[in-house]
Formats: structure tokens, C-alpha cells, sequence
């Protein structure tokens, strides 16, 4: 670690901002993947050299807590200054090989909310999209056959561009023609280069049993305001099951997926959430949690940051976003 960095270290004025009990704010990070090494196709994505120092920082600054018991504490007006809980979506075996040593060696206690429905194999189909469009060997693509678009792959940056407007195109399709979209743009490459990026069941397991909280997170990601009720409580109902099941323990927070609120899960998903015995659920709506903000809609924030300056001084803003 460099001179710079490590002067950084020490934030004490983060006190000025901070309070506790009553007025306590809580704040939440939302991570998806640690690679090993920078991804190209993916360069703002957190690697393991920046989890490090990102979790070096943390654990110096604040009071990092599991998410379900940052909940609690907050509810009852008990919350520590400069609480923080970090947390991951999906269920990425990144999260195990890479992220878990890093966070047990900063004493990182961590929620991982873990869609259950790609455990053991399976794949998510943003994921899909994204390394089909990285291995795919052409440096063009025309995909208007499907209404996708016309994309140049001549470089990390164009492919980037190309996957992200193909995955807003079809995100908040039917889950069937979503699916077909998926298949379709797969079969421009060899099946057998796909990648397997999920958890194990096992992985799952190991984590409960290194003290890290596991929540819910459905069981195939869907855009809850985009299915029937019937279906959206089903899918909450039995990832939280599964994972039961698999940790043998009681499974208490939860994630919306994509977790816009009133856009991707609406009001009477929360009502979903409560009825079906979560104690806490998030969303991705920036911010900070205060007394006042109902527990199962706290609020996250994505810290993208690459150098510990603007990392901390994100976080600090954050503050400024509050019930």
C-alpha cells in the first residue's frame, strides 16, 4: 500500500456527519462481483486489488454490521455512529473465491442476498448477454433480425456499449420472451465457452458457516412489477426456502431484484415481503436509512469509485440522502 493511500486511511471528520441512536443514519453498500483481475469488458467493476483497499478503509472508519442486525438496531433507536452494512446481489462464486478472504481478513461481517434459481450451474441472462457478446469472434454483429441493434466490436469499449444496450432492450421483457431473446443471441457462440459464474449450493453453505448472513433474493430474478402476484410471491416464498433448506437456518432479509421502487417491485411486494416473515428488505434507491425509513425498503448505493479520495468522499455525500 502506497504513502497516499495509506494516509487516507483515518476519516475522523466523519464524525461531524454522523450520529447515533435516534438520529443515526445507516448506510448500505451494494456489490455484485469481485474479479480476481481488472475485467475488460467490465472496467468499473470492482476488482480484487480495489475490494481490498475499499474494505481496508471501511473496516478503519466505521461500525460494519450484518444487515438484519443493523435493522433492528436502527428500529429501535440503538444504531452505533457510522454504522455500515455491505451486502452482495445475486450469488456469484466471485463473492466466495474472492471477496470472502478479503472481508475475514478485515473482520467484514457481510449479507449476501442469493437468487437461488442459478445455484449449481446455472446462469443469469444479463450474464448470458454479456459473454456472448465478449467471445463472440466477428468484429460486428447486426441483431435486427430481433430488433437489437446494429453493434461494432472492434474493442473492449464498443463491446461494453453493445451488451449494455442489448440488456436495457430486453430487461424488462416477459421473462419467456426474454429467455428467447437469450437463447437466440447465445447461439452466435459455442455453448461450451460459457463460463460457469454461480455459487454451489455448498458455497452457500460456507458462508453461512464463516458468519456472514444469507438473504433472499427470489429464486429467478425476476422484475417483480412485471409478473403476476401469484408468481412474484412464489418466487419470494421458495427462494427463501431453498435457502433455508441449504443453511439450515432462518433466512430474514431480503433484496428486490434490480430493486427500484415503484418501478421494478411496488407496494404491494413489501406487503409480500413482511407477510412471508422477513424482518428487513432493500432496495437500490441512494441513500441513507434513518428510524424513519421503512425496513423492508432501506436504502443502498453502489461505490464504483477507483481511488480512495473520491470512494470516501461518495460516501460521504451519500449522507446528504436521507427519509
Amino acid at each position: 500500500m502506497n504513502g497516499y493511500l495509506t494516509s487516507m486511511m483515518h476519516w475522523p471528520f466523519l464524525k461531524l456527519i454522523t450520529s447515533s441512536g435516534s438520529r443515526a443514519k445507516l448506510s448500505i453498500l451494494n456489490y455484485h462481483r469481485v474479479h480476481s483481475e481488472l475485467d475488460p469488458i467490465n472496467p468499473g467493476e470492482v476488482d480484487a486489488e480495489v475490494f481490498n483497499w475499499q474494505m481496508d478503509l471501511i473496516s478503519r472508519n466505521f461500525n460494519i454490521l450484518k444487515l438484519g442486525e443493523a435493522a433492528l438496531l436502527l428500529k429501535q433507536g440503538k444504531l452505533p455512529e457510522r454504522s455500515l452494512c455491505v451486502t452482495f446481489d445475486d450469488g456469484y462464486a466471485d463473492n466466495v473465491d474472492v471477496a470472502l478472504p478479503i472481508l475475514q481478513h478485515y473482520s467484514v461481517p457481510t449479507t449476501f442476498f442469493i437468487a437461488t434459481g442459478y445455484l449449481d450451474g446455472g446462469m443469469m441472462w444479463n450474464d448470458v448477454v454479456i459473454e456472448c457478446i465478449r467471445k463472440i469472434p466477428s468484429d460486428y454483429i447486426d441483431l435486427s433480425e430481433k430488433k437489437l441493434g446494429k453493434y461494432n466490436l472492434n474493442n473492449w469499449d464498443e463491446r461494453h456499449a453493445a451488451y449494455s444496450e442489448i440488456v436495457k432492450k430486453i430487461k424488462h421483457l416477459s421473462q419467456s420472451k426474454r429467455q428467447e431473446l437469450v437463447e437466440w443471441l447465445s447461439s452466435f457462440v459455442i455453448a461450451a465457452e460459457l463460463p460457469e459464474l454461480m455459487m454451489t449450493s455448498n458455497q452457500v453453505q460456507l458462508l453461512h458457516e464463516c458468519g456472514m448472513e444469507i438473504g433472499g433474493h427470489t429464486v429467478s430474478h425476476p422484475i417483480l412489477s412485471c409478473i403476476p402476484d401469484e408468481q412474484a410471491e412464489r418466487e419470494i416464498a421458495d427462494g427463501k426456502r431453498r435457502l433455508e433448506e441449504i443453511i439450515q437456518d432462518s433466512v430474514k432479509v431480503f433484496a428486490y431484484p434490480n430493486g427500484k421502487p415503484g418501478q421494478d417491485y411496488l407496494p404491494k411486494h413489501v406487503n409480500m415481503v413482511e407477510r412471508l416473515g422477513f424482518d428487513a428488505a432493500v432496495s437500490t434507491k441512494w441513500g441513507v436509512s434513518t428510524v424513519k425509513t421503512d425496513k423492508n425498503q432501506l436504502r443502498r448505493f453502489t461505490p464504483w469509485d477507483k481511488s480512495p479520495n473520491r470512494f470516501m468522499l461518495r460516501l460521504l455525500r451519500n449522507y446528504s440522502h436521507a427519509d
